[in-house]
């Protein structure tokens, strides 16, 4: 068991692609600890782990070796209906290329996670109307995603990724698809987020904003962590 004050553990982490010679080494031993509370930046050239980390973490793949806790559970130990549940109930996902559901409007992309558990529509729209509000966003709502910019399509996905109240938000280059000046906008809103909701995220970026509003920064380089 995870001590309380630690989200995310990684011990001595292998993961690789193919096999003999042609194989790929994505990691190699990687180890650190995320603590509760905190926004951690995960930084890295191209190529060099940080989705497939991320990948691992959030239980969407299984590492080749070693041990991943997160909110005190080995997910080696839960099995494929446990590692649903994981991602249904704790885990939060942020994608660089949104994810919307192009048909919805904002408001009920945000939903959608909500659906999924059967929440009662009265406590749905309630909680779907507070994010909305977190984000900026409450003017858009009847909006589908074609008819935002890519920052308030962002927005949209990182209240989606609160719907559920995850312990745990995982977030691959959110900024990828922003200029400079919006994606600051987005570096900062997750800032608040983990502060106002008491999220902890892993965020994955090559932006330099969110590296200096992040409370500590992991490099990948050659497939291992070498800290900050």
């Amino acid at each position: 068991m995870v001590r309380g004050d630690t989200m995310v553990r990684v011990e001595n982490v292998h993961r690789s692609y193919g096999s003999g010679a042609a194989a790929v080494h994505a990691l190699r031993g990687v180890s650190f600890d995320v603590p509760r509370g905190e926004l951690v930046a995960l930084k890295g050239r191209s190529g060099s782990g940080k989705t497939t980390l991320l990948n691992l973490v959030g239980g969407l793949d299984e590492p080749d070796e070693g041990r991943i806790t997160v909110d005190g559970l080995d997910l080696s130990g839960l099995g494929e209906n446990g590692l649903l549940e994981l991602r249904r109930d704790r885990v939060g996902f942020v994608f660089q290329s949104f994810g919307l559901i192009p048909i919805l409007t904002a408001a009920e992309n945000v939903g959608v996670p909500l659906r999924l558990r059967r929440t009662e529509p009265g406590e749905r729209e309630e909680r779907v109307e507070l994010l909305l509000s977190l984000v900026g966003l409450a003017d858009h709502a009847e909006q589908r995603p074609g008819e935002l910019s890519g920052g308030q399509q962002q927005r949209v996905a990182i209240a989606r990724a609160l719907a559920n109240n995850p312990s745990l938000l995982i977030a691959d280059e959110p900024t990828g698809q922003l200029d400079a000046e919006t994606g600051h906008a987005v570096m900062e809103l997750l800032r608040a987020v983990v502060r106002s909701e008491q999220v902890t995220a892993l965020v994955a970026t090559h932006d330099a904003t969110l590296l200096d509003l992040a409370d500590r920064v992991l490099e990948l380089r050659d497939g291992e962590i070498v800290e900050h």
